[in-house]
């Protein structure tokens, strides 16, 4: 009987440490639970403006140079089929601030484009009439600035908006702090100061745009280094006027002479020429200029000690120019650029660095519009899918735990663009993608995991997968309430055939001609290089 009490002490005994031990555990486990849930990380969102898929090293250009990016991409979350939301710049950014796709916003063309009546008096003679759109982010939706401001961080932008004018700049959508954001969609002053922007003093004559943006948030970023912080820095670079300093440009004429120069330049798209070459020396000085920047960011952040616990975006806002507006870079092999439907005009670099987490790359599709939701989810803090309704988490890929459910990605431009694209909307399903053009109402559909560079139309193969993705395309467009374009009751095809042929003889001439003039020796644009002699090269 003894035995058996003295066994009996014993068991409650352990029964009792084993239960202490659990208890302790447990609360352990929640209090490292809680921390986990309450970790909230800085954001700095660096946003660069017609930035190519291919005007990085990293990415693959053999002409442009790239290193601060570059090392940024090698330790992020490197998205392979990130794509902006548009083929142009309002509409992209507004996807990013409010996660919706654009028909869901309203705003389908950079703002201040002309449409209806009022696109007649380009002499383009187009079939169509483009659609009416929205000029600024409406003031009912939360912006993602509002959002990050709601739990209590300090929000900062700088550069280029472009998604209304008074009344709706940056501190008006939840931006404490804005340095050179307002209606503009270039820098009306050039890159160099005196600057002519109502949000931004000039301080030094010569002194670079890009570097000015990158020490404004540099400052922020120091000021506010023991509070949580947003910081979006919006790169006015590399849209056009295309200007750099005269020593970076013989730096880049001199490496184009290196690699050779082609006889021939551009060729001809659809309804104008398209740069088939990167081989442009101000527009590679541009983008080292902006290189530059992001490098004197990252390089203060570390010396802040910051890097540890700030998110790092990067991505642009549509394709690189390849026609149109100053005809500066080449997407290569991917079809088109910039205002055009295909891959070139849509497909970014697109990185998420987030601490602790390896290099990786993703190839699931994804878009600007799913940043919203994933920077929120990515510090732990509530999602809000009445606001960000067309963008998902990337959390789960950007941690490795999951797959997304595959799903549609649409875009919709009801308008022409003015580097040659045609107004259509586009559905990608998987690995397909389907565009709609309105002037005919007909389609093209690829297969981009065989066919990335979209050579080989399969709408008359496919025809039973080409109706049921533009059926699916159709109503979803009808369903967040989205505006077309319409037939131009003046449409003359003779006088469209004339302006098509003045721009087949006589354009194409002269973009080889200024290309070329660009690669001599004794190119000078203006006596002082757009006033940018005081600063350094």
């Amino acid at each position: 009987m003894a035995i058996v009490n003295k066994k009996s002490k014993i068991s409650s005994s352990n029964f009792i440490l084993l239960y202490v031990l659990m208890v302790f555990f447990t609360s352990c486990q929640k209090d490292k639970t809680s921390a986990e849930e309450n970790e909230k990380y800085n954001v700095l969102f660096l946003f660069v403006d017609d930035l190519g898929i291919n005007d990085l090293g990293f990415t693959g250009s053999d002409y442009y140079e790239t290193p601060n990016i570059d090392k940024l991409a090698k330790k992020s979350t490197v998205f392979t089929q990130g794509y902006a939301n548009s083929r142009v710049c309002s509409p992209s950014r507004a996807s990013i601030m409010l996660g919706q796709s654009t028909p869901r916003h309203g705003i389908t063309d950079w703002i201040g484009a002309k449409y209806g009546e009022d696109w007649r008096s380009h002499n383009r003679h187009d079939k169509m009439l483009p659609a009416a759109y929205n000029k600024h982010l409406k003031v009912q939706d939360t912006s993602l600035a509002e959002a990050f401001k709601q739990h209590g961080y300090k929000t900062f932008y700088a550069g280029k908006w472009h998604l209304g004018g008074e009344g709706h700049h940056p501190e008006d959508h939840g931006f404490e702090i804005n340095k050179g954001g307002f209606h503009s969609g270039s820098p009306k002053g050039g890159y160099f100061d005196p600057y002519d922007n109502p949000k931004l003093e000039n301080k030094e004559d010569g002194e670079q745009l890009s570097y000015r943006l990158a020490k404004e948030t540099l400052n922020f970023m120091e000021t506010n280094k023991d509070e949580t912080f947003f910081a979006f820095l919006s790169f006015y670079a590399v849209h056009g006027p295309i200007q750099t300093q005269e020593g970076k440009w013989k730096k880049y004429r001199d490496k184009a002479h290196e690699m050779g120069i082609a006889e021939k330049g551009f060729a001809m798209e659809r309804n104008l020429p398209i740069r088939q070459q990167q081989d442009n020396p101000v527009y590679a000085g541009l983008v080292e200029n902006m290189d530059d920047a992001v490098g004197l960011v990252m390089d203060g952040l570390e010396e802040l000690g910051l890097d540890k616990n700030t998110i790092v975006v990067f991505t642009s806002d549509n394709g690189g120019v390849a026609s149109g507006d100053a005809f500066s870079t080449s997407n290569a092999p991917f079809r088109g650029g910039k205002g055009y439907q295909w891959e070139g005009g849509i497909i970014e670099p697109y990185f998420v660095y987030v601490p602790n987490q390896e290099h990786k790359k993703v190839d699931t599709p994804v878009a600007g519009a799913d940043f919203y939701p994933t920077l929120l989810d990515l510090n732990n803090l509530p999602l809000m899918p009445n606001h960000h309704k067309d963008g998902v988490s990337l959390k789960p890929l950007i941690e490795g735990t999951a797959n997304l459910e595959k799903r549609p990605l649409y875009w919709h431009y009801p308008h022409y663009g003015n580097q040659g694209g045609d107004p259509s909307s586009i559905i990608r399903l998987g690995d397909w993608k389907l565009i709609h053009y309105y002037e005919e109402e007909t389609q093209q559909l690829f297969n981009l995991k065989e066919d990335p560079y979209e050579q080989k139309d399969l709408a008359s193969i496919e025809i039973e997968r080409t109706q049921k993705m533009h059926q699916e395309l159709m109503d979803y467009l009808k369903e967040v309430g989205a505006r077309f374009p319409e037939p131009d009751p003046e449409f003359d095809p003779k006088k469209r055939e004339q302006y098509m042929k003045n721009v087949r003889e006589n354009r194409m001439k002269n973009l080889e001609k200024q290309r070329k003039e660009m690669l001599w020796e004794d190119f000078q644009p203006n006596k002082d290089w757009w006033g940018s002699k005081t600063t350094i090269d």
